[in-house]
């Protein structure tokens, strides 16, 4: 009982700083609202900057973490040692971080409102807000109606159609992500049919290293007793994830740069321009990784929390690439008419602008990201410290209840 109120106030503790972090981050995009967007580094040439590279990044976390969370439900597997509950928190908190990012690049709260009175269900980004929406909502009915089948209220079946419908929602929230890019035909680095795939599979590595990182921290501090085999398991998805992840990144790479190939351009930028230190941090760092989790002598709790936490980073750095580098080289050229304005550094042309990265986020975007990452933490530390989210004794015991009692010895 000690040692439960200890965990709960450490994790009280760590969601009040959260929150404080958040207050600082609300108190930035105020005066974000007072000023205006400008005070951003974003321009016309380069529209979409940190927010929306986080949002794709979290939308990825999401994602992942509830399909880890649903997939031995669905498909009646075994899973991790009872740690769906937190999974699909994880996923919530990830969520609401997403959406965050949404609304502070729409510039006023007011436009939230206006998107959805004067809404254009032809639009991508419109069909990418519906599904966000059902799939926070649906998130937290998936969460509910786990803790009420691990009380034993809710049958089997109930709990795997809710599973079914969660991982759908979880992979079709993430390919409407991608085709707002992938349908984009005035960039090259964005016009690809791979781009819905390869994010699906983005989002199964940097969700499934969360939910790693977060099983062994919690198992750390006393609030999971977690088998060590179940954290192995996740280690080897891990790097099964990866190893595919990496697969789609070279197939796009090999079909631009082959001989004849229309995105050449690409390649160079990424490879050898200026974002190759982000190309090689996600190329080198994810194969790190994955070495790690393949190598048993290698799978160490400190070092998979290390080779997590760089996959991450890895798949952050593929959003960098993908954002940033797609405004780089535009199919469909732009009328040579530019001021100051129009683009981060005064030069002499759109070629001048393009030569070299045109974006870098302003401190006060720093600080708003950082506010809202201080929102998710938050809602995940309070979460898990105030909701009933360990699982039970044994991952089986719910389903044991359905079977008939073995009769007892005489």
């Amino acid at each position: 009982m000690v040692e439960k109120a200890k965990q709960s106030r450490g994790l009280v503790v760590a969601g009040a700083i959260g929150a404080a972090v958040a207050l600082v981050g609300i108190v930035f995009w105020f005066i974000q609202l007072s000023g205006g967007m400008v005070q951003t580094g974003m321009r016309n040439l380069d529209s979409w900057g940190l927010y929306i590279t986080m949002f794709m990044f979290f939308v990825g976390l999401s994602a992942g973490g509830l399909i880890i969370s649903s997939i031995p439900n669905a498909f009646g597997m075994k899973g991790f040692g009872g740690i769906s509950k937190v999974a699909i928190w994880t996923s919530i908190c990830c969520t609401v971080a997403a959406i965050g990012f949404v609304v502070v690049d729409m510039g006023q709260p007011l436009r939230v409102w206006e998107l959805f009175v004067y809404s254009n269900m032809g639009s991508p980004l419109m069909w990418d807000i519906i599904v966000l929406m059902v799939y926070l909502i649906l998130s937290v009915v998936y969460l509910v109606f786990y803790m009420r089948y691990e009380a034993g209220k809710t049958s089997h079946v109930a709990i795997r159609v809710i599973s079914v419908v969660a991982l759908v929602c979880a992979v079709l929230v993430h390919s409407v992500t991608a085709w707002i890019f992938g349908l984009q035909q005035g960039h090259e680095f964005w016009y690809t049919a791979l781009l819905g795939p390869w994010f699906v599979s983005s989002a199964l590595v940097c969700g499934t290293a969360l939910v790693m990182v977060v099983c062994i921290a919690l198992r750390k501090m006393g609030y999971l007793a977690l088998d060590q085999a179940y954290i192995v398991k996740m280690a080897k998805m891990l790097a099964a994830f990866i190893a595919v992840d990496l697969y789609f990144f070279g197939c796009d790479l090999l079909t631009s740069a082959f001989p004849g190939g229309s995105g050449a351009e690409v390649v160079d930028m990424l490879v050898s321009g200026p974002l190759a230190p982000f190309f090689w941090f996600e190329v080198i760092g994810c194969a790190a990784a994955m070495v790690v989790c393949l190598v048993p002598a290698l799978r160490r709790n400190g070092w998979l929390v290390a080779a997590s936490v760089v996959a991450i980073l890895g798949i952050l750095c593929k959003r960098v690439q993908l954002l940033v580098g797609g405004f780089q080289l535009p199919n469909i050229p732009f009328a040579n008419v530019e001021g100051p304005y129009a683009i981060t550094f005064g030069g002499n042309g759109v070629d001048v602008a393009y030569s070299s990265l045109v974006y870098w986020p302003t401190g006060i975007e720093w600080i708003v990201t950082l506010g809202i990452l201080g929102l998710a933490f938050a809602l995940l530390c309070f979460g898990l410290a105030w909701l009933n989210l360990k699982p039970v004794a044994k991952e089986a015991s719910v389903a044991a209840k359905a079977a008939p009692e073995a009769p007892a010895a005489a």
